[in-house]
């Protein structure tokens, strides 16, 4: 196989430490030889019912060892992964389902409150995908053992990866990742946490929380963790008191979250005086990411549970990181450190004219961590990366000593608890119920999740729905993450000349 192929990650590790565990999750664990030896297995399966070097394969499953073996299955077979969020509904996935031109689909059965493969079977059938795989039934079902298969061939300009994200008109829009992209952001991610750890023989463990359909946990923690030999404890779902008890239980050493989970932590922590004593005692690194974190949250954090925490940002279109708070140098609250390796950031104004320190412009980036373009929309790719750089629609500034502090957002998108919403899909979404006239959505702060998801509407004429009922049915139409919390009803939207809501004034 090419040398970048993603599944080397996993290959390579196999080959070094095969006995080593790679995924524990309750009671379940896989070592290295047996991860790769499933997701080969997997691979032979999606061969065998057609699917060849550069098809597209859907992916919708939660942190479970199911996920890692389907993800390096569908990379062994030479397809592309299509991961989905879990909390999407059957409309949005037929979309990305048609979108992306999957051939097929793996979906976790899910549970009665989240029945992730029945809303998968619909979506997949309204979007004429040709192949419905469900796990954990269907997956063993799916594997073969096939000594003449021999996983395909791809090249580092190859896609490994369509991560879908979202423009300031809301429709999805998937990047395409290459096998380079991802290789070499995991490796850089690995290169910047190993400092933080012993240099000997022993184990190194990280805690996964983070959703591994999100480009932070594919690349920061399973990609990089699985290349630098890491035992991967998965969490199908953020608790604070599971994820105290897995810190002290597991001897967690690295643990990569969002702003609000380590204020969920804290506040757990603080409320029923939990000794972390055993936690602070393993832990050497923790990483934040998705929204600026507080600086009181981080000081306490770091002074309860006596742990650095590094502060990054980045993007889906980035695969994803582009700068980091690095450990070889000081930390600065606020800002999310320098560039990392073989990546070049400038703050630039409306002509491209980079910004000296200490003035705001819009984030571009070039690198070999940025993506290869939007999947099938040129005029998208052409726009997001004119004359050579990826314009990221983020507003920031360096200081003097080069720390990149992002300070604005071009773009109206809603950062709620790490995710990011759009308002325009939310917009849309309301246009379609027959009592309203118009909407718009915007965020506005909220002390736990940074920004909550708030409407404004119109409603037709003779027409009487309130804001419970409004509530309820788009949390009906949207995951649960994008829906608004409160809806205020207007008689009319204050507009610009030209017609467009100025969503300044109802912020």
């Amino acid at each position: 196989m090419a040398t970048l192929n993603l599944s080397s990650v996993l290959e390579h590790r196999a080959r070094l430490t095969p006995e080593r565990v790679a995924v524990v999750c309750g009671s379940q664990q896989l070592t290295y030889a047996e991860l790769d030896a499933q997701a080969h297995r997997v691979a032979a399966g999606l061969h065998a019912i057609g699917i060849r070097a550069g098809d597209h394969v859907a992916l919708s499953c939660p942190n479970l060892p199911l996920f890692p073996v389907a993800y390096f299955g569908i990379l062994k077979a030479g397809a592309a992964v299509v991961p989905l969020n879990v909390l999407l509904k059957p409309r949005e996935i037929a979309y990305h389902l048609r979108d992306s031109g999957a051939k097929a689909v793996i979906a976790f059965d899910g549970t009665p409150e989240l029945p992730i493969a029945d809303m998968v079977k619909a979506a997949c059938a309204e979007a004429k995908c040709p192949h419905f795989i469900p796990v954990p039934s269907g997956l063993g079902g799916l594997m073969r053992d096939n000594p003449t298969f021999h996983p395909a061939r791809r090249e580092p300009h190859d896609t490994a990866v369509i991560l879908y994200t979202s423009g300031t008109t809301g429709r999805p829009k998937g990047a395409e990742l290459t096998h380079s992209n991802m290789v070499l952001n995991a490796m850089s991610s690995h290169d910047m946490f190993r400092p933080a750890f012993d240099g000997g023989t022993a184990q190194n463990t990280a805690l996964v929380t983070l959703p591994l359909f999100h480009s932070t946990a594919q690349t920061c923690l399973m990609n990089a963790g699985l290349y630098g030999g890491f035992r991967l404890v998965l969490l199908p779902r953020f608790e604070p008191g599971a994820v105290l008890d897995a810190f002290a239980r597991e001897r967690i050493g690295l643990w990569i979250g969002v702003p609000t989970m380590y204020w969920a932590l804290l506040q757990h922590a603080r409320s029923t005086r939990a000794d972390v004593s055993q936690v602070a005692a393993s832990l050497r690194l923790c990483v934040s990411g998705g929204a600026p974190m507080p600086a009181q949250v981080l000081r306490d954090f770091e002074q309860t549970f006596g742990v650095r925490i590094l502060e990054g940002y980045g993007l889906s279109e980035t695969a994803p990181v582009v700068s980091f708070n690095q450990l070889e140098r000081p930390t600065k609250p606020g800002t999310v450190g320098l560039p990392i390796f073989g990546v070049e950031i400038r703050c630039v104004d409306e002509h491209d004219v980079p910004q000296p320190p200490g003035q705001r412009g819009e984030v571009v980036v070039r690198g070999p961590n940025v993506m290869k373009g939007y999947y099938e929309n040129p005029d998208a790719t052409a726009d997001a990366k004119r004359g050579g750089w990826f314009r990221t629609g983020d507003i920031g500034q360096f200081d003097d000593d080069g720390y990149l502090s992002i300070v604005d957002r071009k773009k109206d998108m809603i950062l709620r608890g790490g995710f990011n919403v759009y308002p325009r899909e939310i917009e849309e979404v309301l246009m379609t119920h027959p009592s309203v006239a118009q909407a718009a959505v915007v965020g506005v702060p909220d002390e736990r999740l940074g920004e909550e998801v708030r409407a404004f509407v119109v409603r037709k004429p003779g027409h009487a729905v309130d804001e419970t009922e409004l509530i309820a049915w788009t949390r009906e139409q949207l995951a649960s993450y994008k829906y608004p919390r409160s809806i205020e009803f207007r008689d009319t939207l204050p507009m610009t000349a030209t017609g467009k809501v100025l969503k300044r004034e109802l912020r």
